[in-house]
């Protein structure tokens, strides 16, 4: 288990297209612009370096409807890339926490479900033992977060198109603060990684 020493991190991680969308226009689901990108070198090291720390997963429901559906049908496959498969071992293996109002009880293993606004989860999160919580591309989620000044960690991979509509992530009114840049990586097809630390 690896612990932060300054206590658990929020750690926040989304794809975002060039024009500031975190989703496309019309169908939060279609994911058809992150895949060509997806499948990078930048995309799949970037993704390693944050839940490699982590030993938390915080969800949304349809994120985690997505991600527990797709992940685990990738373990044991021939054509699977080792750090897909890595991923995909550690979601099912690690601790999730899935918010949702309308699941009853958890379909996945390991699952806790929990009907309360994200950034108070997130806090009585932060006040248990382990190492960083992540948060895995719930746009709604994050938003809330972020609203309440609760992200230590902004992770995000910056995809070269515009999707010329649909949900941004920075809404207006956010509170003001600085960010340090924690690293960064350039790979195929433009593709951007980029993770950001906050000032406190």
């Amino acid at each position: 288990m690896t612990e932060h020493p300054g206590g658990r991190r929020i750690v926040t991680n989304i794809s975002l297209s060039l024009d500031g969308r975190c989703a496309a226009p019309g169908d939060s689901q279609d994911m058809s612009w992150v895949m060509p990108y997806a499948h990078t070198d930048v995309a799949r090291d970037h993704l390693t370096s944050l839940w490699e720390p982590a030993t938390t997963a915080l969800l949304g429901r349809v994120n985690a409807e997505g991600f527990l559906g797709f992940w685990p049908t990738v373990i044991g496959r021939q054509d699977t890339d080792p750090r897909d498969e890595a991923f995909a071992e550690w979601l099912v293996d690690t601790d999730k926490v899935v918010l949702s109002s309308t699941l009853g009880e958890a379909p996945w293993e390991r699952t806790t479900i929990v009907d309360k606004p994200a950034a108070e989860v997130a806090e009585d999160l932060k006040a248990t033992e382990g190492g960083d919580i992540l948060v895995l591309s719930s746009a709604g989620v994050i938003k809330a977060l972020l609203a309440a000044d609760q992200v230590d960690r902004l992770a995000l991979t910056v995809f070269p198109v515009f999707l010329g509509g649909g949900p941004r992530l920075f809404d207006e009114g956010l509170p003001a603060g600085k960010w340090a840049l924690s690293s960064h990586a350039a790979g195929e097809h433009g593709t951007l990684a980029v993770v950001y630390d906050r000032v406190r």
